[in-house]
């Protein structure tokens, strides 16, 4: 049992459970300890039970007899078959406390021990050491600031909190499926001219966060590259730069209509200049290159800006040229400020102007293209008549001699036949070899169609696969560093080879121990066998002797005293075999009964009649306390 204590033992602190060093055996547990770990264990395997249950024993006795009555209904809840109740955990015995807590430790989830027992990686073990220092600091009552020590002042105080705030950070980007081909002019600014991370933010505080945000930004960008380049990117049969490429024209190309659309069609007037500025701006756009004339064509509220600009700028000139003494800054402030008012309503009025011109110009725009459409249907009216026309002149032409002109129309349209005819079966000599192969590259273009498609299916499966494989690679590399750490924080003065060799041992003695068990077996049986052959056998050797005494004892008187001591004698020895077995019988009883007396020795009878005693004298102690409290109120 020692070593399923010290299983069990290490199960129950990988669930939670803060089991002192010292206690290596179930023997050993205290009432308090119990009811801890058995909490633990109903939190880990059920949440929605444990939560409501305290895995401290309160000092009350009612109290402490609810959460005994409602440990037991839990545990049976559970599936647990063995007797349960509050005297269970108040008033222990081990061999029922280890049956109960192995029922636990089995009911745990083998992936939370699998967690508990093999962290991997760097990540987890940094995740349990914030978790343990945030269990010490709740663990740590709350002072008032007042009366806190400079300990508590630094777990429990606002001087170590610092603002979350962010700042855009420009770091050094390579080459890659997600951020395209860098230009040697970006590497250039990279290397050279960008400067480090620390000198572009204004606080030391916002480094940590600038970074964070930094990184989840580039992994979101990165992930959602990955996901449309497996949805899309994929199906499209185009390399990663050429549906960049794409990507980044068709998105030109939607604006290019978008402006467009927002472009009205403007007539040759010179007041339109609005719609003229936004055309030369699509045409620069789709041109892709910016031209130096481009910019000197600006709009008519341009030039106003540009010649009013100019007017104040004059005056300002004119008026510095002159002496000081003959202006003062009162008299230059109101021509500034009447100048200003003036400049301001000839803006306005300007305003005013190109406002109305624009509506005077989108009316245009609309009767124009309304006349367009007309002209349009007019010329395709023209062209009908013209070709009426024309057949009809050529008619009136023919009718003079209409019986020659009828024959000779005659024989050009049974001409026209046959060349039709001659025409037809022509195509229909290269129609044939063009259907059949077009049916056959039809064929082949499906054939080709599917393979594709199988062949794109296969590399999305093996996209997972590389995936999977490694995230296995990456959890296994973890899991590698995390034993190898283990390993290396391990006692170095202990040897494997003990081990192996005391399980060897354990093994080698049960193996003993089942031989010895099953020789005694066969031995019992044999026995067995034996006695009931020798009790058959003295029942026939009896029931023939007692025949052939019993035929000679009615004439003889010394034959009859024999068959007396005959049965006499088969009389003790039957009496003798029943007190041998009836020996057996009280032996093996008194094996039991001392096998019980260690039992009840072991279930601390004695001490847990002394503690219910004293626990039935402190609930009369607390009963009587509330009777008291009843009166009182």
């Amino acid at each position: 049992m020692e070593e399923v204590d010290k299983i069990l033992i290490h199960s129950l602190r990988l669930s939670g459970t803060d089991i002192p060093d010292e206690v290596q055996s179930i023997r050993e547990f205290t009432t308090e300890l119990i009811v801890e770990a058995v909490v633990r264990c109903l939190r880990v395997i059920n949440p929605s039970v444990g939560a409501s249950l305290s895995h401290i024993l309160p000092p009350g006795m009612s109290a402490r007899f609810r959460i005994g009555m409602s440990l037991a209904q839990a545990c049976q809840d559970l599936g647990y078959h063995g007797e349960v109740g509050y005297q269970t955990f108040l008033y222990s015995s081990e061999p029922e406390i280890r049956r109960l807590l192995l029922f636990l430790v089995e009911k745990l989830p083998r992936d939370a021990l699998e967690d508990a027992s093999q962290p991997v990686g760097k990540s987890t073990a940094l995740h349990r050491a914030i978790a343990a220092t945030v269990k010490e600091q709740l663990a740590v009552p709350w002072v008032p600031p007042t009366c806190r020590t400079p300990r508590l002042q630094l777990l429990q105080g606002s001087c170590l909190l610092k603002q979350f705030q962010a700042r855009p950070l420009v770091l050094p980007r390579e080459s890659g499926p997600s951020v395209g081909k860098l230009p040697q002019e970006r590497k250039d600014y990279f290397v050279q001219f960008l400067p480090p991370v620390s000198a572009q933010l204004p606080r030391p505080a916002s480094f940590a966060p600038s970074l964070l945000e930094h990184n989840v930004a580039d992994l979101s960008a990165a992930q959602d590259w990955e996901n449309e380049w497996k949805s899309q990117g994929l199906g499209s049969r185009m390399s990663p730069e050429e549906y960049r490429q794409w990507k980044h024209q068709r998105l030109q190309r939607r604006l290019l209509d978008q402006l467009r659309q927002a472009c009205p069609q403007a007539g040759p007037a010179p007041q339109g200049s609005t719609a003229r500025d936004l055309t030369q701006l699509l045409g620069t756009f789709g041109a892709g290159q910016e031209r130096a004339g481009a910019l000197a064509k600006g709009s008519r509220f341009t030039h106003t800006q540009h010649l009013a600009y100019k007017q104040e700028v004059e005056p300002a000139t004119q008026i510095q040229t002159l002496p000081i003494a003959r202006t003062s800054e009162q008299e230059l402030q109101e021509r500034q400020a009447a100048e200003m008012e003036a400049l301001e309503s000839e803006l306005g009025r300007l305003v005013g102007q190109i406002e109305e011109l624009e509506g005077q110009m989108s009316t245009l725009g609309l009767t124009l293209t309304q006349v367009e459409g007309e002209v349009r249907q007019r010329q395709l009216g023209a062209t009908e008549l013209e070709q009426t026309l024309r057949v009809k002149g050529r008619t009136v032409e023919l009718l003079p001699d209409a019986e020659n002109n009828m024959a000779k129309l005659q024989v050009v349209v049974e001409g026209s036949a046959q060349r039709i005819i001659q025409l037809a079966a022509q195509w229909e000599k290269h129609r044939v070899p063009l259907i059949q192969e077009f049916r056959e590259l039809k064929a082949l273009h499906d054939s080709k169609e599917l393979e594709s498609s199988r062949r794109l299916s296969e590399i999305r499966e093996l996209h997972e696969r590389i995936r999977s494989a490694a995230e296995e690679a990456k959890r296994k590399d973890d899991l590698y560093k995390q034993l190898l750490l283990e390993l290396e924080s391990l006692p170095k003065d202990v040897s494997r080879s003990a081990y192996t060799q005391r399980i060897l041992e354990i093994v080698s003695n049960i193996r003993k121990q089942k031989e010895e068990i099953t020789k005694i077996l066969s031995d019992t049986k044999e026995l067995q066998k034996e006695i009931n052959s020798l009790t058959g056998k003295l029942d026939r050797t009896f029931a023939v002797t007692d025949e052939l005494v019993f035929k000679d004892a009615k004439r003889d008187e010394a034959v009859r005293k024999a068959y007396k001591y005959l049965a006499a004698l088969h009389e003790s020895c039957s009496q003798l075999i029943q007190t041998i077995e009836d020996t057996g019988t009280i032996l093996r009883e008194i094996r039991d009964l001392e096998e019980q007396i260690e039992s009840e020795t072991s279930k601390k009878t004695l001490s847990n009649l002394e503690r219910i005693l004293g626990d039935y004298r402190a609930l009369k102690q607390e009963n009587a306390a509330l009777l008291s409290r009843t009166r009182e109120t």
